[in-house]
């Protein structure tokens, strides 16, 4: 066999294989999506309850002194209304997913066959992803025009925040199902990141109004380069070595999430 015959054997048969990865992935996403569907309270609570939760808190934002901070209500909402996007649709749903697989010996009849680790957990993901990204959208445009805000300045930056923010709470959601025992326990372990990550990382209320020493512990939380980087898709006063600094930070806390979940994750009942 050719030098360059041999070349192209080696890259049809890595071809075959990334396709074959991506057609398991993709016929786990399929599956998941329909259960999806058919849960009633898993759409209510990806779906109904950010979009809620992101109009209803406009007076809660027009009571912010945002004086001096450069931000409008506009610039604080839209960010704000993306996240919970990611929290819901990505964080919270996916917890519950990947315990009540476990429960139910799912994950374990997986891991029998031909999918890797890394395929069951990102193959379950796809429709949060994709609940994400639709909802994500949506939003943006519903409070653009609620709001008669401007268009994003960098979208860019927003962008790399949406990509950024879902595969950190991928990893989250798979590392605190990793501690939580049952399915009824999954509606609780998700609240203490949520909480502290809503409380600290600017959702509700940005850094920029929190006193000094606050804002620069909270600048170093897992969600907060996140939001850097969606709020520096509508204001675009981010310099390119905070935009530098956001991301590295963001993929520090996916990558050790990454780690944690290969040690800690099990994948067989814990109850």
């Amino acid at each position: 066999m050719t030098t360059s015959a041999a070349r192209t054997a080696r890259t049809s048969v890595a071809t075959a294989t990334r396709r074959t990865a991506a057609d398991r992935m993709t016929a786990l996403g399929r599956a998941e999506l329909t259960l999806l569907l058919r849960s009633k309270a898993s759409l209510v609570t990806a779906v109904i309850l950010p979009s809620t939760m992101a109009f209803a808190m406009r007076g809660t934002v027009e009571e912010l002194d945002l004086g001096g901070t450069g931000l409008s209500v506009a610039t604080v909402m839209l960010p704000a209304a993306l996240a919970m996007a990611l929290l819901f649709s990505v964080y919270t749903y996916l917890v519950g997913v990947y315990v009540v697989r476990r429960e139910g010996l799912v994950l374990k009849r997986l891991r029998s066959g031909e999918v890797r680790d890394w395929e069951i957990l990102v193959g379950s993901a796809l429709p949060a992803f994709l609940l994400a990204v639709v909802q994500s959208l949506l939003l943006a445009v519903g409070m653009t025009a609620f709001l008669d805000a401007d268009a994003p300045a960098a979208p860019h930056l927003a962008v790399l925040g949406l990509l950024g923010g879902v595969a950190m709470l991928v990893a989250g959601a798979a590392l605190t199902a990793a501690f939580t025992r049952t399915s009824e326990s999954a509606q609780m372990t998700f609240l203490p990141f949520l909480l502290v990550t809503m409380a600290g990382s600017g959702v509700f209320a940005p850094r920029e109004v929190m006193p000094d020493t606050m804002a620069d512990v909270a600048a170093w939380l897992p969600f907060s380069p996140v939001m850097d980087l969606l709020r520096g898709g509508w204001t675009d006063d981010l310099a390119a070595v905070d935009q530098l600094r956001a991301v590295i930070l963001a993929l520090a806390w996916t990558g050790l999430a990454v780690f944690a979940v290969r040690r800690r994750f099990r994948w067989g009942p814990r109850s």
